[in-house]
């Protein structure tokens, strides 16, 4: 078994974990290539421990990876495996982990569990954009786990956003922004703004507005293999586009196209998480005090 660790360096609470997890795979005869910074953040060095970074050291061969942090540490963890089909989960050393959802107190039973097949894949959907039908910029990934998002820039003015449906003209949002997500990230950025919480695998994407001026704009639902797209206009000549935690400033009047990206993501589910049970305790439903 081979076995990717990643993590960010300045979360000391991943320490503890990605060592139990090391442990445990050395006593499975596991092979473990550890992120080159999250290795020297953990003080191991040498042959033992192998490495690799952003442009190297991952192939397909590897048959886990397993990143130590919140949701956001998941989604900068995808921009290393990309289109690579490497099953991936998160250990939960942040706060909220819709998307990390292991105990760190559980990694052991994590590795034993995965040896044993244990376990079911869940195919998680991604969202690319591209500008004027060109990639963004040289050396920014232009797709996005969570979401794609136009947002203003350098003003407290808002922004107009003339949106197209397969080539239909759908509206012209006037807000601060316009969110396009998946079903994944439909409980990050877009739940916040009054969307929908989607299955994860539902076939489906979400166009929420962000404080929108023309107060009838809702949250729209509609099929993952439509084509959209925006085009912003305001008082300022640029905007933000975003595609998870990465941003990029655009000139007004770009036509951007976002699609299904050609790939999926593989999250590795266990027995003892499901979706749906992440969503009653991490959104508390069902919870009543009067109880």
């Amino acid at each position: 078994m081979k076995v990717a660790l990643y993590g960010q360096t300045f979360n000391k609470e991943s320490a503890g974990p990605a060592g139990e997890l090391l442990d445990e795979l050395s006593v499975l005869g596991a092979e473990a290539v550890l992120e080159a910074e999250f290795a020297q953040f953990l003080g191991l060095s040498g042959p033992e421990y192998p490495t690799f970074t952003l442009k190297k050291g991952l192939d397909p061969s590897f048959d886990l990876f397993v990143s130590f942090g919140g949701d956001g540490t998941i989604l900068r963890a995808i921009t290393y495996i990309r289109d690579l089909g490497i099953p991936i989960v998160g250990v939960n050393t942040g706060r909220l982990g819709f998307l990390s959802t292991i105990g760190k107190e559980e990694v052991r039973s994590l590795v034993r569990d995965f040896s044993k097949g244990a376990y079911r894949l869940v195919e998680r959907s991604l969202v690319s954009a591209r500008l004027n039908d060109a990639a963004p910029e040289a050396g920014f990934m232009n797709f996005a786990l969570n979401e794609v998002t136009v947002s203003r820039k350098d003003t407290t003015s808002m922004i107009t956003v003339e949106t197209y449906l397969n080539g239909e003209y759908l509206t012209s949002y006037w807000a601060d922004g316009l969110i396009v997500a998946t079903p994944t990230g439909s409980t990050g950025y877009s739940l916040s703004c009054g969307g929908p919480v989607i299955t994860p695998t539902a076939r489906s994407l979400v166009i929420t507005p962000i404080a929108p001026h023309n107060l009838n704009a809702r949250p729209l639902v509609i099929a993952d293999d439509t084509e959209i797209r925006l085009r912003v206009s305001g008082r300022e000549s640029q905007h933000l586009l975003s595609l998870d935690s990465r941003i990029t400033s655009v000139e007004n009047g770009t036509e951007i196209c976002i699609r299904r990206a050609g790939f999926t993501v593989k999250m590795v589910e266990f027995a003892s998480e499901s979706f749906l049970k992440t969503i009653r305790h991490k959104l508390l439903w069902g919870e009543d005090r009067r109880n």
